[in-house]
């Protein structure tokens, strides 16, 4: 199919004129990131935000692989020599994978069944005799078909014979399958129930042991938790219609007489559902929801992954970073505000050692000998005693002190891109270095980890891991370069997520960098190897050198648009500093008097809100909390207690909290607000520090159910 073809069906399907359509397929044909498009072609695009680009891109794909299906299915009808001009347009019109394979299943090459041995047998024309439902004599008409040397004993065997061919035809009619797929879709019944003596061993599936509702209205996260509850044997798992619903739907298909034909039919129909039709819509019905679900989990942990991603920095201040832990003691590292680490020590506070005094003059000595600004904390083994341990603590200066989220820590410390950046320090002076630079900076630190890794996903082993890398990969370059990156100073890891730039062109920076020292400005990028004006293109406008001589080099403003920049100073007798730091000079700016054939009103409103902050963090201002001070352990918790705590994960069912006592709890998405709740994304975000009550305590089960209404404001953020 051409362009035009996919840009009237996407057209049409997302509400978006076609023009912009056709224009959004050519930029990403050509190469262009959903980012660039998105921030730097909104006159091609309508200003398409990055989701309907990336519905687009998505859309397009299937569209291609459909029609790529259809060649396939075309030639093997060709080859088959059964290709009639009624099925190559039927074929060409199949809008959905499912409606061409109904197509072309009666030509599909198949293993043998009981319908193509009966057909070995003779018995095609028997069926035709019967289908046509004319003849109320059809035993008599069946005894001509006896044939004991082809393997027709009988009238019954002739029958029989005829039946399974018929069961055949009904099972590969695409209106019938279209019908029985739609009968499925709004009423098969998904159950599960325990394997018989799987139990005990099973308990963690305790609540599917005995289950069942409508399959389209099932969350996602139960269906992902029973295809795994029978992935693992403990479960099993039927999705089922009522026979009759479906034998009514084809009677009144096939069924044109009221004789012994029309009986055999109607025995073949049921014959049909039972062996042939039921099980595999069962199988489609099973891919189609196991797909949904799919599809809402990884959105999920693409949300929650973005809001991770884009937690407040704390900025460049001196961090003092401490990995918490007993036995084995707690790992400190002073970094510079760059991150740089300075120094490394470990300290025992905690049992068995309990050397407190001399950990507490420890720290305090390299709070003054390093200027430090920031403690950071990780949330681990011993943190609350850690945290209560340096609150204790009189210090000659002010400074903060954060309990840090150190999911994924672990993963990075033992990485090859921590091995690269610490090779003469172990994985616990990395894992402390990584804690400190997270308060820092969080997405320049979590870009380096596996985002799978971080904890923020909702059944992410069980989904598509293809499609969740796609997605995954696809909002950390959107985050990156949301917030931009500063080129003298990111690592090759952030480098390698902005537009245009990946791997190999961010290792050629790093080395252009550190043998030339830091750019001063964007034009200097073209002297890296391999940078040529495709990427410069692609990245230039995300890519940001704040000492610049030109500010401009500093701000989200694209190079290709300097000289509009340079035309709105000179019109005023001004400097482009002067045009920055003034907003009245700003305000006199008629921009209908800069739009040109390239240049239209969403590129220059950009520019002028560029000029006002220019290279501005769209991240939210750094908040300080800190957890309730009397509560420790989940010991310490009882119902009824108003804590405060920050969110840590959001799946379809509710939020978890973590109150500081190393078990985070759960808020129900009934206990979210005083109202109805859709999605627990429109009352909260990851990081976001909310008020809970505590409504019960499993010390056991280590659960802790959790309130939050009449607690928040609970319209969402």
């Amino acid at each position: 199919m051409s362009t035009e073809h996919y840009a009237q069906i996407l057209a049409t399907e997302l509400g978006v004129a076609e023009a912009f359509i056709k224009s959004t397929i050519h930029l990403l044909e050509s190469g262009a990131t959903i980012p660039f498009i998105a921030r730097y072609r909104k006159e091609m695009t309508g200003s398409m935000d990055e989701t309907v680009i990336t519905r687009v891109r998505d859309r397009l794909q299937q569209l291609k692989d459909l029609d790529a299906r259809r060649e396939t299915i075309l030639r093997s009808l060709r080859e088959q020599e059964k290709l009639t001009d009624e099925l190559e347009e039927a074929v060409m019109k199949a809008a959905s994978m499912a409606e061409l394979e109904d197509i072309y299943l009666p030509y599909k090459p198949k293993r043998k069944t009981r319908a193509s041995m009966a057909r070995e047998k003779g018995l095609e024309p028997l069926a035709k005799i019967i289908m046509s439902q004319r003849y109320d004599d059809i035993e008599r008409r069946a005894e001509s078909f006896i044939d004991p040397e082809k393997g027709v004993n009988d009238v019954e065997e002739a029958l029989q014979g005829a039946s399974d061919i018929i069961a055949e035809w009904v099972n590969e009619d695409a209106y019938a399958r279209k019908r029985i797929r739609q009968l499925f879709q709004r009423e098969s019944i998904i159950t599960s129930k325990v394997v018989k003596g799987k139990e005990e061993e099973g308990a963690k599936f305790e609540t599917y042991f005995d289950t069942h509702e409508l399959l389209h209205k099932a969350p996602s996260h139960r269906i992902l938790a029973m295809f795994r509850g029978e992935k693992e044997e403990f479960l099993k798992v039927n999705v089922e219609v009522e026979e009759d619903r479906g034998e009514e739907i084809l009677g009144r298909i096939f069924i044109k007489g009221n004789n012994a034909s029309s009986e055999l039919v109607a025995k073949a129909i049921r014959d049909c559902t039972k062996r042939l039709l039921y099980p595999s819509m069962e199988t489609e019905m099973r891919q189609w929801i196991k797909e949904k679900a799919d599809e809402e989990a990884i959105r999920v942990f693409a949300e929650n992954l973005r809001q991770l991603l884009m937690a407040p920095p704390l900025g460049q201040k001196r961090v003092l970073a401490i990995d918490p832990g007993y036995r084995t003691g707690c790992k400190i590292v002073c970094l510079d505000a760059q991150g740089k680490l300075l120094h490394n020590e470990t300290i025992y506070p905690h049992p068995p050692q309990n050397e407190v005094k001399e950990s507490i003059h420890k720290i305090k000595t390299l709070v003054k000998a390093y200027k430090i600004e920031a403690i950071a904390i990780g949330n681990g083994t011993a943190s609350r005693e850690t945290e209560r341990l340096v609150r204790s603590i009189r210090f000659d200066t002010d400074l903060i002190a954060l309990v840090v989220n150190e999911s994924g820590a672990s993963v990075y410390s033992a990485s090859d891109v921590a091995r690269k950046e610490f090779p003469d320090f172990d994985v616990t002076v990395r894992g402390s270095v990584s804690i400190g630079r997270r308060l820092m900076d969080p997405l320049a630190e979590l870009v380096k980890i596996d985002p799978k890794s971080i904890g923020v996903g909702q059944y992410q082993h069980d989904v598509d891991q293809s499609a969740l890398q796609q997605s995954l990969a696809g909002t950390v370059e959107s985050s990156v370069n949301m917030v931009g990156v500063e080129v003298n100073t990111a690592s090759e890891q952030l480098l390698t997520f902005v537009s245009g730039v990946g791997p190999n062109l961010a290792r050629n920076i790093i080395s252009f960098r550190n043998q030339h020292g830091p750019f001063s400005s964007r034009q200097e990028f073209m002297k890296v190897p391999r940078f040529g004006e495709k990427a410069f293109e692609q990245s230039a406008g995300f890519l940001r050198i704040r000492e610049a001589k030109n500010p401009l080099d500093g701000s989200a403003v694209h190079p290709e648009s300097y000289h509009v920049v340079d035309k709105m100073a000179k019109r005023l007798k001004c400097s482009i500093p002067d045009l920055i730091a003034r907003a009245e000079l700003r305000n006199q700016i008629d921009l209908k008097e800069y739009v040109t054939e390239k240049t239209g009103l969403p590129t220059l409103e950009d520019i002028i809100t560029e000029l006002a902050k220019p290279g501005r963090d769209p991240r939210m201002k750094f908040e300080i909390f800190e957890f309730d001070k009397n509560i420790h352990a989940i010991h310490d918790l009882r119902p009824g207690m108003k804590l405060p705590g920050i969110v840590t994960n959001i799946t379809a069912f509710g939020a978890f909290v973590d109150l500081g006592v190393h078990q985070d709890g759960l808020v129900h998405i009934s206990q979210m607000a005083d109202r109805f709740v859709r999605d627990p994304n429109d009352i909260v975000k990851i990081n976001q520090k909310v008020m809970v009550e505590v409504l019960d305590v499993d010390i056991n089960r280590k659960r802790i159910q959790l309130s939050m209404k009449g607690l928040n404001n609970n319209g969402g953020n």
